[in-house]
């Protein structure tokens, strides 16, 4: 995505909390090229090496549920430094849980 789209999904979209990660999500009509995801880690966060594991852990059980998505959605992600100590299924429930509910909005 680009960071026009990021601000868009932050100012118009809802937002989903839970302990590992904050996700922004967006509906938008008409667009029918599949969902767009989108994934912004602080460098409060921790160094390069930190933020990236993170990013690959966060990119991974968001690829594993994508098909649960539905088209219309634009999705970004701010994960938190407890994605690196949590484990997988953890994180790929959170992450079913936010998927859920955008399906029922």
């Amino acid at each position: 995505m680009r960071s026009s789209d990021f601000r868009k999904v932050y100012d118009n979209g809802f937002r989903f909390s839970c302990s590992l990660f904050t996700a922004f999500c967006l509906a938008e009509t008409g667009q029918e090229d599949g969902p767009k995801v989108g994934f912004t880690v602080p460098r409060a966060v921790g160094k390069s090496v930190v933020r990236n594991r993170i990013r690959r852990r966060m990119r991974e059980a968001v690829r594993l549920h994508l098909g649960q998505l539905g088209l219309k959605w634009k999705v970004v992600f701010n994960p938190r430094r407890t994605v690196l100590a949590a484990e997988t299924e953890a994180i790929e429930k959170d992450v079913e849980r936010l998927f859920a509910r955008c399906a029922n909005s």
